[in-house]
């Protein structure tokens, strides 16, 4: 009988690596109620433009758009809130480094010259989201989030042609994929934020200096538009 057990004991030592492995990595990481961590990811930034077409410069009217889009640096921290088995409650701030480039040009003249503007972005955004988990199958449990929140922009030149508000607030959806590690849990994550605040700030608002008004006054209205690629770390 001692040998049987003892034989028993160790059929299950070996045994023990292939049940583990079999269950997937980390197989209660879901269960805790509170969790931390931390994203890296690049974004993109754009704006829907609505124009003023107000005559300038002897009748002159402006048309503007986005001629580009550049790539930006994402860096934030996760807190993540467990309410049931599918659905988590998660506070994402993060700080973004982004430019977006405005072209100009004037209606009617085929000539092809054109005056860019620059524009830095710097915003700090403190979304709230509600995330919806599908079923882990194995290391992998794909999800949806949905959300809104805050924009504050540090990035404000007042010496620019145009200056963009302080604030907005948004609304954000997108996907990804949790991937179970030994030791931790990775997630890309693909994220579009729209924004509702007009963020040009009219000249009748601004302080005197030596911009040209021409560019703020071809424009009636800027809302931001975001695309976001992270990589989470939880």
């Amino acid at each position: 009988m001692y040998r049987l057990k003892r034989h028993f004991v160790l059929i299950f030592l070996i045994a023990l690596p292939w049940v583990t492995n079999a269950q997937g990595n980390l197989p209660y990481a879901d269960d805790r109620p509170i969790h931390f961590g931390f994203f890296l990811g690049l974004n993109t930034m754009d704006f829907g433009i609505d124009l003023s077409r107000i005559p300038q410069d002897d009748g002159n009217v402006y048309l503007a758009e986005v001629s580009s889009l550049m790539p930006g640096f994402t860096a934030g921290i996760i807190s993540d809130l467990r309410l049931n088995r599918y659905f988590n409650l998660r506070f994402s701030p993060s700080i973004n480094f982004s430019e977006r480039k405005l072209t100009y040009r004037i209606e009617g003249d085929n000539s092809g010259n054109i005056t860019k503007q620059n524009l830095l972005s710097i915003p700090l955004m403190l979304p709230l989201h509600i995330k919806y988990s599908a079923e882990r199958i194995h290391n992998f449990r794909p999800y949806v989030l949905a959300g809104g929140g805050v924009y504050l922009e540090f990035g404000r030149d007042k010496e620019r042609d145009i200056l963009l508000k302080p604030f907005d607030y948004y609304v954000e959806f997108g996907t990804g994929c949790d991937i179970y590690f030994p030791f931790f849990k990775f997630a890309p994550e693909l994220k579009f934020a729209i924004g509702f605040n007009n963020m040009l700030t009219p000249i009748p608002q601004r302080d005197p200096g030596g911009y040209d008004s021409k560019y703020s006054n071809a424009l009636s209205k800027l809302t931001t538009k975001m695309l976001t690629l992270s990589f989470n770390f939880e």
